[in-house]
């Protein structure tokens, strides 16, 4: 890829986007990426990604690694053959480590050992206190944030934690303060509570117990610049500097997503390419940015066409 950058960006997926059987591609065709995982996790990833079962690879230690693998695969074949380098990218919570590592901040497998120690953290903190996550239909930010205020005024531990896009805002609590959001959401303007199926109440306090655990491998990572901007998670802006804080500060702290792709969309971004299992993040830029134009690279069949689309305009 030639330096000079172009308006679009590329968006990474996180967790709840994995299938068995997602990056049976990708595995096919690089036989050194099961190796490399296989080396640096102590088990076998590629198995898990072909063959499951389900409920192992939905675990939150086995499915973040997973994701960032593919993913990361994905973007290197199309990267191989744009012309350009994007005007920036982003990824849904676990997908910013991904994102992180396709701009040259992180190495693959320095971003795999931290992807690891990152979903070994959440699954431990998830385990202290029975909590989830739950999506409000028919809320707005300023509603969730109401709703969640009102329970904590009422002794209970509820926050805002995702704003994925307008009208899609999700919660994370203790599983009795997401049955109290429940049962009061039409008090607060919300029509309905819908319970996610997730291990924790990522995105919130509750998991303060795995920045601590995190903190260490964070330390321990040598972060380098990244070939284009990165937007965080916690801030909505690119990061600057070392992105270790806000990595850290991103696992306790609301997923900004819809600000993030807002203010892509204020510095000239109107393409938006999703690589990655599913397509999850292209219809949130659908639904955060008017006039959105959207690819998908969600298997290496893609790739060539995103890639003609992305240099006909480059």
């Amino acid at each position: 890829m030639r330096g000079s950058a172009v308006s679009f960006a590329v968006l990474f997926p996180g967790q709840g986007s994995q299938t068995v059987g997602m990056g049976d591609d990708v595995f096919g065709a690089r036989p050194d990426l099961a190796a490399t995982a296989r080396r640096v996790l102590g088990w076998d990833l590629e198995r898990v990604c072909r063959e499951g079962p389900e409920e192992e690879l939905t675990r939150t230690e086995r499915a973040q690694p997973a994701l960032y693998t593919v993913a990361f695969a994905l973007w290197e074949a199309l990267a191989e053959r744009l012309g350009e380098l994007p005007a920036g990218a982003a990824g849904h919570s676990l997908g910013e480590y991904t994102a992180l590592s396709a701009a040259g901040a992180l190495g693959f497998e320095e971003g795999l050992r931290l992807v690891a120690a990152r979903g070994e953290a959440m699954a431990a903190a998830a385990g202290v206190v029975a909590s989830g996550m739950a999506a409000l239909v028919g809320a707005d930010a300023t509603e969730a944030e109401h709703l969640a205020a009102a329970c904590r005024a009422a002794g209970g531990r509820l926050w805002v934690a995702n704003v994925n896009a307008p009208g899609q805002v999700v919660v994370a609590g203790a599983r009795d303060d997401l049955a109290w959001a429940e049962a009061h959401a039409r008090e607060h303007g919300v029509r309905r509570v819908i319970p996610l199926k997730v291990a924790g109440a990522f995105h919130s306090p509750l998991m303060a117990p795995a920045s601590a655990r995190l903190q260490a491998a964070v330390a321990a990572t040598a972060f380098g610049t990244a070939r284009f901007p990165v937007w965080a998670n916690a801030t909505a802006a690119p990061h600057e500097g070392d992105p270790g804080s806000l990595l850290l500060r991103q696992l306790t702290t609301p997923v900004r997503f819809a600000a993030s792709l807002a203010a892509m969309a204020a510095a000239g971004i109107r393409r938006f390419v999703h690589v990655g299992p599913g397509d999850v993040t292209v219809g949130l830029a659908r639904r955060s940015v008017e006039g959105a134009e959207t690819l998908v690279v969600s298997r290496l069949d893609e790739v060539d066409a995103a890639a003609a689309a992305l240099n006909a305009v480059a």
